[in-house]
């Protein structure tokens, strides 16, 4: 329930009379412009002339909230305008308002929808500040709710400069939350704001920071760094079967059956005990097939049968250093012998592993040689993190991650992955986590493609958006190409903070997935400044153009100049 500080239908802002209605719009007639001169409100200043200002309807039971989205004098009056006049003699403008939201009149609760329209002849009156920030205090609370969410000081209002905007951290995160804007519009200050935000209130969050930007915030002491290479690793046995498919790309007819196979039996070597290893043919951690005699097929078969649901999981717990010889173990024909053929056929994929278990930089950020439970391996540094009382935000940075192989993809991807099972577990419904993705772009709507395979999405975000808002996981994704993100996830989102736009694909995009971005707001996006952004969504009552503040610490994402004076 909101209650508002100041009377919002004060006779002394009375501005025009409703003179035209329609759904969604209505026209007010000025009765005289000298009443467009600049109010001060408070010690705002208010201007009734100026498109994008906010003016209150009064009307029988409700009251209404809308924006002057266009100004006109009469077609006669129109010649008789110049540089004095306007504000010394009578003319009679015409204003059309867009209508934003209604409330009711005894209760002051805003209504969901516009149910309700002004009726022709209604007062209009220039709106203040504090009565437009008033409407947002208790958006996205539930009315009886015991834990009253906190309230974000996210900016101030644009046309005045001077009242703070606060949002209920709920009506951000409760239905996901996508942040959007060309490069240099203010994105990345916009997430360093709401995190620090978050931090004041002792929220709990993952930062998957793709460039190393956010750098300055490892000055917190409540703040955990992970950076990927220097100081924390993914294990590869933390992947799964499929991301290595991705990652190698063997061809559908020969490579890929082998591939499988080899996998397959390097897992039912982890399995074996010291007896069981004696009953098949295995040699320096490769279980050979070649010349099997009959016991040992059987004996093979039943093993197989026994730990079944370990070799055909999709988890990849096995020894990778042993995949290059187990695929050549597994190249044999029908009597049992080796097919020099089919290992030919499999002699790219062997090259191709054996590049990457000898890459560097695979090396660092896989773990290679390195034991599953280190304290730096990254699962392991996150599982501390979530256990740390006195840690609120965990960095992740991938600046030394490289894109070779689609690595950074299939990282992010399995991060994401284990997040979700955890959430899917219910790990998070007590204590909520919100997951920020910066350059989303870069990680979802991804899979891969080539001559020879095609093989399987990274949707483990889509995922998220889809399935993890009951169990307390909450995603904040940060994009400067909303075309790229896949539509199912967008239609997940709640909540858009939207920077300045200017291709149409992108802004068709926001329109598509929120249902605020009428025409009119769209017609504001490639017009915003630097830092400005539109906040709309499922839980806001209306679109609302703010000032975003500065951050206390700053992202480095300034532009490098390219020639120096």
């Amino acid at each position: 329930m909101n209650e508002f500080l100041i009377n919002p239908f004060d006779n002394n802002h009375f501005i025009g009379y409703v003179s035209f209605v329609s759904p969604g719009l209505v026209k007010v007639h000025f009765p005289s412009s000298i009443l467009l001169k600049m109010f001060n409100y408070g010690g705002e200043q208010n201007s009734p002339g100026m498109v994008g200002s906010y003016v209150a309807i009064e009307g029988d039971n409700f009251g209404f909230l809308g924006k002057i989205m266009e100004v006109s004098l009469p077609e006669k009056e129109r010649l008789e305008l110049n540089e004095n006049s306007f504000h010394t003699e009578e003319f009679h403008p015409i204003g059309q308002v867009e209508i934003l939201l209604c409330f009711d009149f005894y209760n002051r609760q805003v209504k969901k929808g516009i149910n309700q329209l002004p009726t022709v002849g209604a007062k209009v009156f220039i709106c203040s500040g504090q009565t437009f920030a008033d409407f947002f205090k208790n958006v996205g609370v539930k009315e009886n709710e015991k834990n009253i969410p906190a309230l974000f000081n996210m900016g101030k209002l644009n046309l005045d400069n001077v009242t703070e905007v606060k949002v209920s951290s709920q009506s951000i995160f409760a239905r996901h939350c996508a942040v959007i804007g060309t490069t240099g519009g203010g994105k990345s200050y916009t997430i360093a704001r709401i995190i620090e935000e978050f931090l004041n209130h002792n929220g709990k969050a993952i930062l998957i920071d793709a460039s190393g930007e956010y750098n300055k915030f490892d000055n917190n002491l409540t703040i955990q760094t992970s950076t990927i290479t220097l100081d924390s690793f993914f294990h590869f046995s933390n992947l799964t079967i499929g991301d290595y498919f991705i990652l190698l790309r063997p061809s559908a007819q020969s490579q890929k059956p082998k591939l499988l196979e080899a996998m397959k039996s390097l897992k039912l070597i982890r399995c074996l005990d010291e007896n069981e290893m004696k009953t098949v043919k295995v040699d320096n951690g490769v279980l050979i097939k070649e010349k099997m005699s009959d016991a040992i097929k059987n004996n093979f078969k039943q093993l197989c049968e026994k730990y079944v649901a370990t070799i055909e999981s999709i988890d990849a717990n096995f020894d990778i250093e042993k995949l290059s010889s187990q695929i050549e173990a597994e190249c044999i024909n029908t009597y049992g012998n080796k097919d020099d053929k089919t290992l030919e056929f499999c002699s790219s994929l062997i090259i191709r592993i054996n590049g990457l278990l000898s890459n560097e930089n695979f090396k660092k950020v896989l773990g290679f040689n390195k034991d599953k439970t280190d304290v730096l391996e990254l699962r392991n540094q996150i599982e501390n993190f979530i256990n740390d009382p006195e840690k609120k935000l965990l960095r992740i940075n991938l600046e030394y991650v490289y894109g070779e192989f689609q690595l950074r993809e299939i990282l992010v991807n399995a991060l994401g992955k284990y997040l979700l099972e955890k959430a899917r577990k219910k790990s998070f419904k007590e204590k909520p986590l919100v997951l920020f993705l910066d350059e989303a772009h870069q990680f979802l709507n991804k899979s891969v493609k080539d001559e020879f395979f095609d093989f399987v999405s990274l949707d483990s975000f889509d995922l998220i958006a889809k399935e993890c808002r009951k169990y307390g996981l909450f995603l904040v994704l940060a994009t400067q190409m909303p075309r790229d993100i896949p539509l199912g996830t967008l239609s997940q989102l709640g909540t858009f903070i939207v920077h300045r736009l200017i291709n149409d694909r992108d802004k068709e995009v926001v329109a598509n997935a929120c249902q605020e971005a009428n025409k009119s707001v769209l017609s504001f996006l490639p017009i915003l400044s630097e830092g400005e952004a539109i906040i709309m969504g499922v839980d806001i009552p209306m679109p609302i153009i703010i000032k975003i503040n500065k951050p206390a610490f700053e992202p480095d994402s300034e532009t490098p100049i390219a020639v120096r004076n």
